[in-house]
């Protein structure tokens, strides 16, 4: 069995353009799958389904499905899922950093670092 580097296996999990942008939503609550799509609007239904069931197979949500009529889903991150927020914080000051020509701006929306310590915040 050939054993995978550590950063590509992590590259792995949340590869692709929207994983990302859909864990940053889900950091704050569970959200339904409408409302996701409507936060991220340039991702496509196909696409937003297909990233939620990879995702969860990887253990990075959690799809509950609430037995009502009509019957309610809600995604939320697992604890796999939330403990990615301590490399987001590092992207936060990387991007910080290599701003030299005032194309970035953090408007402290709070989505990349809800289980980080305030403290951390510091540029």
């Amino acid at each position: 069995m050939n054993k995978k580097c550590p950063i590509e296996f992590t590259l792995s999990l949340i590869n692709g353009k929207w994983k990302i942008l859909i864990l940053k939503e889900l950091s704050q609550e569970p959200l339904r799958y409408g409302t996701i799509g409507k936060r991220i609007p340039e991702i496509s239904s196909k696409v937003l389904i297909a990233q939620l069931r990879e995702m969860e197979k990887d253990g990075l949500i959690v799809r509950e499905v609430f037995p009502e009529v009509p019957p309610r889903v809600e995604y939320s991150l697992s604890e796999k899922g939330a403990s990615i927020f301590t490399i987001f914080l590092e992207l936060r000051r990387w991007g910080l950093a290599l701003n030299d020509d005032e194309k970035v701006e953090c408007a402290m929306c709070k989505k990349c670092i809800p289980y980080i310590a305030p403290n951390m915040l510091k540029e």
